[in-house]
């Protein structure tokens, strides 16, 4: 790629600031541990949330998404609820504030809080812990996939090497030059630098995803947009099985949806709204979505932070994506043709830009989608430390240790995991194939035990324990297993399986062990306040103190989960719509999307402003 001097000027600006930032903030971030991984609890919500936005704004994921709205049009709008990408909704109407309301530090700890200290709390806790770290590495090696494919595009230096009898690409050098600068920033200024940077990397990401939309609607017509397109590529609403024909176009799209193994949409459908409630429902995993949770001053702040995340995120996100993958199909199928067999549709993203954005722009916008994937990293690898010292050596090695030892074996314990992800990722396949194995299989089997938790008193530390373990092992067993009745099967249609062998071993596993102390649930219930089933808890607490009043809002709380949800969709769809030239559609979503913000007004925001 042709970098003017202006253009590396921005980019080398921004890393160098980054850097700053980290040096700058390491003597606030290493007080102690709570300092370190959770600003003291004293970052504004609406930081945390512009932070958290732009934590989810991944350069990885953000090249896959460009990918499937090139391929799969409108329709797209649909497959991210493989995440889900609405768990956010369940997060910012109920579970945020059910989560600040136990004041602990990571989602182990939380546990403990759940179910006591005993045999069942503490092995669930290491199990926690286990899942953390393995969810961790896995996103890791998702994000050297991304970042190498998208440096090569834009720096032709070849750096290929070998070290130590293993060849590394260019690509795999880039990553793990990126990857070094971000580790570095990261640990030394903890949850104070990761907010700051990525508050600045979300200003920039905003000014480069306005700038591409407006590119974008200027270079592309409807006319074109529709000749480049098959029918229905428009069209938002599923159909049970894809109609969309590429065959007079682009034919190798349709090799690339039966590789994807989407042709069943409806069936797709299906499987991502069942295991979107139950992982949604399970709440935010162990990484940096619960620990900003964890880091508001309030419970009300946890839930507008929430809110603020998918209100920041999507419309800006989505003016890039739905920018990128129109010039690509208007103006890149001849590039794309000369890979041959070997396209890959995941360099549509990059290849967009080194065509289409002009000077000054494109500085911006690397040093954004940079910004985007440091500022995701960074975010995983501050949450992940805090399990391993504050979980492990602090509650069973050393509960001594001074918080200078405690800080900075957290700077270790990020460098080694980082390593091992790095290790991983360097043997990646394909951004959908880890997209796919984290989405489906991974958190499969995280949903039973963590949904049982929040909603039946009965469910015990013994229960959570045995579930969470029969999820990670069917999570790893199951997919192979499957492919051997059903070659090709995707990760998603696996998921009931899991879900399955999961909960019942969390019903087992609670059902033949004894229930957690009365004195613990007790207390878990006075503080949280969740609605399921309580009643021989909610009985005990109220003999104790007739003025507790019981969480009655499982109604209000599931209407606005829907109506959050359809104001989520909107604002993925808006962006595309317009972009697509489907203009009278753009009015319709428009007014679905300012619709459904004042209804949530009157039935969220107005309701959660004084809770406590």
């Amino acid at each position: 790629m042709n970098f003017s001097f202006i253009d590396i000027g921005i980019v080398l600006a921004y890393l160098v600031l980054t850097l700053f930032i980290g040096f700058w903030l390491s003597k606030k971030a290493s007080k102690n541990l709570e300092a370190y991984f959770l600003g003291g609890n004293k970052i504004k919500w609406y930081y945390l949330g512009l932070s958290n936005a732009s934590g989810m704004f991944d350069i990885s994921g953000t090249m896959w998404t460009v990918t499937i709205v090139f391929v799969y049009g409108l329709k797209s709008a649909w497959i991210p609820w493989l995440w889900p990408v609405w768990n956010q909704i369940f997060v910012m109407v109920f579970l945020a504030i059910w989560m600040r309301r136990s004041n602990v530090m990571t989602g182990a700890q939380w546990i403990t809080f759940r179910f006591g200290d005993g045999k069942g709390g503490r092995l669930s806790h290491i199990i926690v812990v286990l899942f953390a770290v393995v969810s961790v590495i896995g996103f890791i090696a998702y994000f050297v996939e991304g970042i190498g494919k998208f440096a090569t595009t834009f720096f032709t230096w070849d750096l290929s090497t070998t070290i130590m009898g293993l060849h590394l690409t260019s690509a795999q050098v880039y990553a793990l030059i990126i990857i070094a600068i971000t580790t570095v920033y990261t640990m030394k200024g903890g949850m104070y630098s990761v907010v700051s940077t990525e508050v600045l990397q979300f200003l920039i990401m905003t000014v480069a995803c306005v700038a591409i939309g407006i590119i974008a609607f200027n270079q592309v017509t409807p006319e074109q947009v529709a000749a480049a397109t098959p029918d229905g590529w428009t069209n938002l609403w599923p159909e049970w099985n894809l109609s969309l024909d590429w065959s007079g176009i682009f034919p190798e799209l349709n090799d690339k949806i039966g590789q994807d193994g989407y042709e069943m949409f409806g069936m797709l459908l299906m499987m991502m709204i069942l295991k979107g409630v139950f992982a949604s429902l399970a709440g935010p995993v162990p990484s940096y979505d619960m620990q900003r949770i964890l880091s508001t001053r309030t419970p009300a702040e946890a839930a507008k932070m929430s809110g603020i995340t998918s209100l920041a995120l999507f419309i800006p996100r989505y003016l890039m994506i739905g920018g990128l993958a129109v010039l690509g199909l208007v103006y890149l199928k001849p590039e794309l043709m000369k890979m041959g067999a070997d396209i890959d549709f995941e360099m549509v993203l990059p290849m967009a830009i080194q065509e289409f954005i002009p000077v000054g722009i494109k500085g911006i916008l690397l040093a954004g989608l940079l910004a985007a994937f440091m500022g995701t990293f960074a975010a995983f690898i501050n949450a992940a430390p805090a399990y391993l010292i504050n979980d492990l050596y602090k509650k069973y090695l050393n509960p001594g240790a001074s918080n200078k030892k405690l800080v900075r074996y957290s700077y270790m314990s990020s460098l080694i995991l980082v390593i091992i992800g790095l290790a991983f990722g360097l043997f990646a396949k394909s951004l959908n194939s880890l997209t796919l194995w984290i989405t489906s299989s991974l958190y499969g089997g995280y949903a039973a035990a963590n949904v049982l938790k929040w909603i039946w008193w009965r469910f015990n530390g013994m229960g959570y324990f045995y579930g969470m373990v029969g999820g990670l092992v069917a999570s790893i067993v199951v997919p192979p297993t499957f492919r051997i009745f059903v070659p090709g099967a995707i990760d998603i249609y696996m998921f009931p399986i899991t879900l399955l062998i999961s909960m019942s071993a969390s019903v087992f596993g609670t059902l033949l062990t004894k229930p957690e102390s009365m004195e613990t649930l007790r207390k878990f219930y006075k503080q949280t306040r969740p609605w399921g089933f309580w009643e021989p808890v909610k009985r005990e607490v109220m003999k104790d103190d007739p003025s507790f009043v019981p969480n009655k809002d499982f109604k209000r709380d599931s209407f606005n989960v829907l109506v959050g949800i359809t104001w989520q969709m909107s604002m993925v769809v808006l962006p595309l719509y317009l972009l697509s030239g489907e203009y009278q559609s753009t009015w319709i979503t428009l007014g679905i999307l300012v619709g459904t913000s004042a209804i949530l007004k009157f039935t969220w925001y107005d309701h959660i402003k004084n809770i406590e």
